[in-house]
């Protein structure tokens, strides 16, 4: 059971996160539902649940993720930690593809956080390319 978090620190994490994912960047407006508020190191590990330990991540992210905090990168096989969002910048460990549909990881953090959450499963991905066709993907990572 995770704890509870009060709705001032809900706030202060949506605007944190500015609505999206962490993960794979999905925005709370085009998901058709609020985004998880996501434990970075998990309270099953001992993570807190503090402002610094949170984050925001879509459903499918979240369960994905579970309370792992590290993958294997599927070029190297070695453990690497995943993907952190409120230390690491999205732009430097990942990339949209030219259609805006695949997310590719370009470092092992990277590379292990897109396999083990599942950021380009069938049914994501087919999302995305009906959001990309209307213009609203994908997301300016600058």
């Amino acid at each position: 059971m995770t704890s509870y978090i009060p709705a001032k620190l809900r706030r202060q994490l949506q605007s944190d996160a500015g609505e999206r994912c962490g993960y794979c960047r999905s925005a709370a407006t085009l998901m058709g539902v609020p985004l998880e508020i996501e434990h970075l190191y998990p309270e099953s590990l001992g993570g807190q649940t503090v402002r610094e330990n949170l984050w925001l991540a879509c459903y499918r992210c979240n369960k994905f993720k579970g309370n792992r905090i590290e993958a294997n990168d599927p070029l190297t096989g070695q453990s690497v930690p995943l993907f952190h969002p409120r230390r690491q910048r999205w732009a430097e460990h990942f990339r949209w593809d030219a259609t805006g549909t695949l997310i590719l990881g370009l470092t092992p953090c990277g590379r292990a956080t897109v396999v083990a959450l599942q950021m380009n499963n069938e049914y994501i991905t087919e999302t995305r390319r009906f959001w990309s066709m209307v213009g609203r993907h994908p997301p300016n990572e600058e």
